[in-house]
């Protein structure tokens, strides 16, 4: 039986993803429309990584080709298709009385709808990571999908793999977790499946409870204490689960999920200034998403007023730590002594490129607006001693072109779940107030 080969039509918002995207459709031949061609040469210029991907993608294609044409199209490799590129084509009647503005999604609609109605015998898709784009294309009659490469697919399976918890487990079992430190081994839970990678858990009976951790280190489940972190006190067990993570040198990698208001980003900064003299550095960074699509120059001042707004929220968790102590305190003065010295930085994630990340101490915030190629470009800086902490709500995402299943920090926490260097701690329960958690949660 022999598989289709079908036609996949990529958008310029899949290559600036990923620029390696051409080859990830197996046996199936690529067409880049001439528009996405025009488009990507506005973006070759600059210093973000959709600009790196841009340039990438154009030295590529150049590589790929060689000498020969693009109309008989040019081979991808061993068991792949072909790449072909297909010039402008004129508007169908249909597309004239659907859309009047002359724009390069609608020049994209052209082509494809042209390569579709040239094909009648194979299938054509539009893979775009713009929804309007698909509908509209969807909407002509033409199949349309995301890139669904570095998807994944069971979210809901992947965020609840950090923490579990056990009814009806043994008094004995409990007791003696709280009266020894050598713990229990993997096969007293009675799971009916292998432990991999850091896990929490919640042991519950009638009587009595515990937390307890299973180290793949050593193999033990051990109980787990109520940490604080630079005068943070965990509220609940999944900010307790945290801590012991961040504070774990054995744990060199963290995914701390949640809605707002459940204490991501405060813990992971309190653990980072409770060990700040193991680091020389500490860097606290997120992605600046700009509202409504418009860039840093539509904002008013000098660079440091125009990502002041973006950067606040930041300073507002610093804030809360320094109220837990007076301000004469040998605690807060450190603070002030840590940012005058510039060991804890607090910057937009761009700024930090370029820069050595040998033994710091790494918090990202947001992550959920990187994608997955940002957070392998951001993991793959770390040097020797560092300890890297990714943080945000994957139900909140600002790109208008990821969402739950396709943004790096669901993409790295599928991915390392296994790894004895990483823990996931998804939280629930929110602690900024009551009527913060009643608007989570009804609203």
């Amino acid at each position: 039986m022999t598989t289709e080969k079908k036609i996949f039509v990529l958008d310029t918002n899949v290559i600036l993803h990923d620029f390696n995207s051409i080859f990830k459709f197996a046996e199936h031949d690529v067409l880049i429309p001439i528009t996405v061609l025009e488009e990507l040469d506005k973006f070759k210029k600059g210093n973000d990584l959709i600009n790196f991907h841009a340039r990438e993608f154009t030295r590529e294609l150049d590589k790929l080709s060689g000498d020969d044409l693009f109309s008989d199209g040019v081979a991808l490799g061993n068991d792949r298709g072909r790449l072909f590129i297909e010039t402008g084509k004129a508007f169908s009647e249909k597309m004239k009385v659907s859309f009047q503005d002359n724009i390069p999604d609608h020049r994209i609609l052209a082509i494809t709808e042209f390569v579709n109605n040239d094909n009648p015998d194979r299938t054509t898709i539009l893979v775009s990571k713009d929804i309007n784009l698909r509908m509209k294309a969807k909407s002509l009659g033409i199949p349309a999908e995301d890139f669904k490469n570095d998807q994944v697919q069971d979210v809901d399976n992947m965020i609840s793999l950090g923490i579990q918890t056990i009814y009806d487990f043994s008094d004995e079992k409990i007791a003696e977790l709280y009266q020894g430190e050598e713990g229990l081994t993997e096969e007293e839970l009675n799971l009916d499946y292998d432990l991999t990678g850091h896990r929490y858990f919640i042991l519950k009976n009638n009587n009595s409870s515990a937390l307890a951790h299973f180290n793949p280190l050593n193999k033990k489940v051990q109980r787990v204490e109520k940490p604080s972190a630079y005068g943070i006190y965990p509220r609940n067990a999944e900010q307790t689960f945290s801590i012991d993570a961040l504070l774990d040198p054995n744990i060199n990698l963290i995914a701390l999920t949640g809605t707002a208001g459940t204490g991501k980003t405060l813990l992971a900064l309190a653990s980072a200034l409770q060990l700040s003299e193991q680091f020389d550095q500490i860097y606290l960074a997120r992605p600046i998403v700009a509202l409504a699509n418009k860039d840093l120059g539509y904002l008013p001042g000098d660079a440091k007023e125009k990502i002041s707004p973006y950067m606040q929220p930041l300073f507002d968790n610093l804030a809360v730590i320094k109220k837990k102590f007076n301000i004469h305190s040998k605690q807060y003065l450190y603070i002030d002594e840590l940012l005058r010295d510039e060991k804890l930085q607090i910057t937009p994630l761009a700024y930090i490129r370029g820069r050595s990340l040998s033994n710091a101490f790494f918090i990202v915030d947001e992550a959920q607006n990187l994608t997955p190629h940002e957070i392998k470009t951001i993991i793959t800086r770390a040097g020797e001693g560092t300890k890297m902490v990714f943080t945000g709500d994957i139900e909140q995402i600002d790109s208008p072109y990821l969402d739950r299943k396709s943004n790096g920090l669901t993409y790295l926490s599928d991915k390392m779940k296994d790894q004895d260097i990483f823990a996931h701690i998804n939280l629930i329960k929110g602690e900024r107030s009551f009527l913060a958690e009643l608007a989570s949660k009804l609203l």
